[in-house]
């Protein structure tokens, strides 16, 4: 305790250290400030109500800082920056250029491949925002709409993800911890309360034993997420000794540590990105009156939040998609080949290809945890609001589970500051 408040101080008395959570809180405040920006034109009663009955909008506008309950300029939060990522990781295994320009380019390579992703941001921005308008209009929510707002809406909306992007961006650059990330976390705190007073107002004496099972799964939730996103695989590693001289150096044992959960939060947003697709899809068509639409629209629309097959989907997203971004972001035969540079082995294990499918399969193993526990915490919510029949408990482990992920993130950014400043 005594060491947590000598960081703490530190963070405050250290100048550049005091500057980053300043620019991060400024940013934050800026993004609220934004979030309370609304477009013209918003009956707000009919727009509660739609927001009320829809959980599929709950979601977005939990992910969109509150965006979406203003119908704000940045209704559309990171989504689109999120998708983009998704489209440009799915393309690095499709086209060898892009894989090069990611994994062999190094730093200059990852500018231009971020690049290519906010680019991409703007047509992305741009169709979901038309889908989105559209089905608002569609619900009476945006009143007397010419064409000429509906261009100015569309507009703001794309400069609002835009604007979005560059500040979450920032945040990163300037500020302490992933930008991106805490703008999702900014948006899950800032609808805590209204969740928080939902749960309250509709409180009856015979709910006390599903409300005190609700807070037990909860905190066992939050310990077990911190215990797998704490969890590592230490795999030994020496260094051969070497003699310069006369003098001998290296020989010394240290380890590679695998996390257990080497992806973090990243599966359950792609998850939810895919899932959103199918809805919106869904309630578009429903505008049309051609039958074979209207049918295509009803299907697309039962794909709910309380239907079994998307919480079947969801997990099997979540899955497949920590695979898939501890393969992108985690190269064994790149680690491998520095191993052999820095004249390190592991004990028992030959040196190159040898060592590379070593890592690469004690690094698949772990990893099968880590994916069937985020496949697990992405449907517990569904699972809860189908036990309980609570909708308030809809949302609960995919928020827990990106809160918890994020504050342990910072915190580990905000000591290793502290540690390079005390070193």
């Amino acid at each position: 305790m005594q060491n947590f408040f000598h960081k703490l101080k530190l963070v405050w008395t250290d100048r550049t250290l005091r500057k980053r959570v300043f620019f991060v809180l400024g940013a934050l405040i800026i993004f609220r400030l934004l979030a309370a920006i609304p477009i013209p034109g918003i009956d707000s009663f009919a727009l509660n109500r739609f927001l009320s009955n829809n959980q599929f909008f709950g979601i977005l506008n939990i992910f969109s800082g509150g965006g979406l309950s203003n119908l704000s300029i940045i209704m559309l939060g990171v989504g689109p920056y999120i998708t983009s990522s998704i489209i440009m990781q799915l393309l690095t295994i499709m086209v060898p250029a892009l894989k090069r320009m990611y994994h062999e380019e190094g730093e200059a390579g990852r500018k231009k491949f971020t690049q290519y992703s906010r680019l991409l941001t703007v047509p992305l921005a741009a169709i979901q925002g038309f889908a989105l308008l559209s089905v608002l209009e569609s619900q009476g929510i945006l009143l007397d709409v010419t064409t000429f707002d509906r261009i100015t809406n569309l507009f703001m909306v794309i400069g609002g993800a835009v604007l979005i992007m560059w500040i979450g961006e920032l945040a990163s650059e300037f500020g302490i911890g992933n930008g991106m990330s805490i703008i999702i976390f900014a948006g899950i705190v800032a609808a805590l309360p209204s969740h928080v007073s939902q749960l309250v107002f509709t409180f009856t004496p015979a709910d006390l034993p599903t409300y005190i099972a609700f807070a037990v799964i909860g905190v066992l939730v939050i310990a077990a997420i911190v215990l797998v996103s704490e969890a590592e695989r230490p795999i030994p590693v020496t260094y051969a000794k070497r003699v310069r001289g006369m003098k001998m150096y290296g020989g010394g044992s240290t380890y590679l540590p695998l996390r257990v959960n080497q992806a973090g939060v990243i599966p359950i947003i792609f998850g939810l990105a895919i899932l959103s697709f199918p809805q919106m899809i869904g309630t578009l068509l429903g505008r049309f009156s051609h039958p074979v639409l209207l049918k295509i629209s009803e299907i697309l629309n039962s794909f709910t939040q309380t239907s079994v097959l998307y919480a079947v989907l969801y997990f099997i997203l979540v899955f497949l998609f920590t695979y898939f971004y501890t393969a992108v972001t985690f190269d064994p035969e790149a680690l491998s080949n520095n191993l052999q540079k820095n004249g390190a082995f592991i004990p028992g294990i030959r040196p190159g290809v040898s060592t590379s499918e070593y890592i690469s399969k004690v690094l698949t193993r772990i990893t099968l945890l880590g994916a069937v526990f985020l496949g697990f915490i992405a449907v517990l919510p569904l699972i809860m609001q189908w036990a309980t029949g609570i909708a308030a408990l809809a949302l609960g482990g995919t928020s827990i589970l990106i809160v918890v992920s994020v504050v342990l993130d910072l915190l580990k950014k905000i000591d290793a500051q502290v540690s390079m400043r005390e070193y």
